[in-house]
């Protein structure tokens, strides 16, 4: 069944549906991964999209997001500060583009910016457009059109507004905002002009059908870059006694993902040095993208590390 549906899939560019999906969760996993870098390769070849990104104002957020370490709700001893002044974001973009990563993102805490701090990250965006040739990207929360297009302005090609779980799931992780909060804002950076990154985080205690549910979900809104995060359980968080996936069940995750995203570059996030492999494996299971460096309030991965296993594996970032 999985040799004839990777085929249909490269040959006919069929796309599965939910119950094709959901069978894939009974497949050998060597196999269901092998047949995933087939359709990796035949939609993407061989490129690799990596990206980096900056804390630019963390903690003291209004939302209750159950995994997150910023969230006000939870006393997670974090370093909290207010958005950092212009020199600060725009060194770290520098170093990073003087290191040949291609995107760089500012993030931020909170439910959304206002608009004094829109001003302020967008003539950020313009020194660092002015002095480095590498893409933008922002990750603000749930923003107003008037604001996405200030952004746009400033230089800002992508926006991140992550799903993080099925529709059904996601009141279990979250009720200061909801679902269609998040779909609204995506919509509205579309309308824009903005490219999308919209993914997720696995560990929460959602089901595979929460996750298959969260792809097709994506694959609707056209979702191109898809940010996979695995929990790493903080310590007072409601979450923070949550057992770790294993790597098998994120690499049957990430090769379904695949399936559903044939063309989409599916990019390993937070969670990577959950792994004894620091994730590697995953880029033999469809993976094709990642988040180098640190993450928001965990470690991640030198960049000149990430980049020596990417040239390993034949990739071209």
């Amino acid at each position: 069944m999985i040799k004839e549906l990777t085929n249909k899939i490269i040959n006919e560019k069929y796309h599965i549906s939910k119950s094709e999906a959901t069978e894939l969760l009974n497949t050998d996993l060597k196999v269901l991964s092998y047949c995933a870098e087939q359709i990796r390769k035949k939609f993407c070849d061989s490129k690799f999209d990596m990206c980096s990104i900056i804390n630019g104002k963390s903690g003291k957020c209004s939302e209750n997001c159950k995994f997150c370490a910023q969230s006000a709700h939870y006393k997670t001893n974090i370093k909290e500060y207010s958005l950092l002044d212009t020199n600060s974001i725009f060194n770290v973009a520098k170093h990073n583009w003087n290191k040949k990563v291609k995107r760089f993102s500012i993030v931020t805490s909170g439910r959304k910016l206002t608009d004094e701090e829109i001003d302020l990250v967008c003539k950020t965006y313009e020194k660092i457009k002015k002095e480095c040739n590498i893409m933008l990207c922002a990750s603000m929360g749930l923003l107003t059109k008037q604001q996405f297009i200030k952004l746009k302005k400033s230089g800002v090609s992508r926006y991140h507004c992550n799903l993080e779980t099925s529709r059904e799931f996601f009141p279990n992780i979250c009720t200061t905002h909801t679902y269609d909060d998040k779909i609204n804002v995506i919509n509205i950076a579309k309308k824009v002009g903005l490219e999308i990154c919209s993914g997720g985080i696995f560990g929460m205690g959602e089901t595979f059908q929460d996750r298959i549910d969260m792809f097709f979900e994506l694959y609707n809104l056209g979702i191109k870059s898809v940010p996979i995060n695995i929990l790493n359980p903080i310590k007072n968080t409601p979450f923070e006694n949550n057992k770790i996936l294993s790597q098998e069940e994120v690499l049957r995750t990430v090769a379904i993902a695949r399936f559903i995203l044939p063309d989409a570059f599916i990019r390993l996030a937070g969670g990577r040095l959950l792994f004894k492999d620091k994730g590697v494996s995953l880029f033999s299971s469809g993976a094709n993208a990642t988040i180098t460096g640190d993450m928001l309030t965990t470690n991640g991965t030198s960049i000149d590390e990430d980049c020596d296993t990417i040239n390993k594996l034949g990739f071209k970032i």
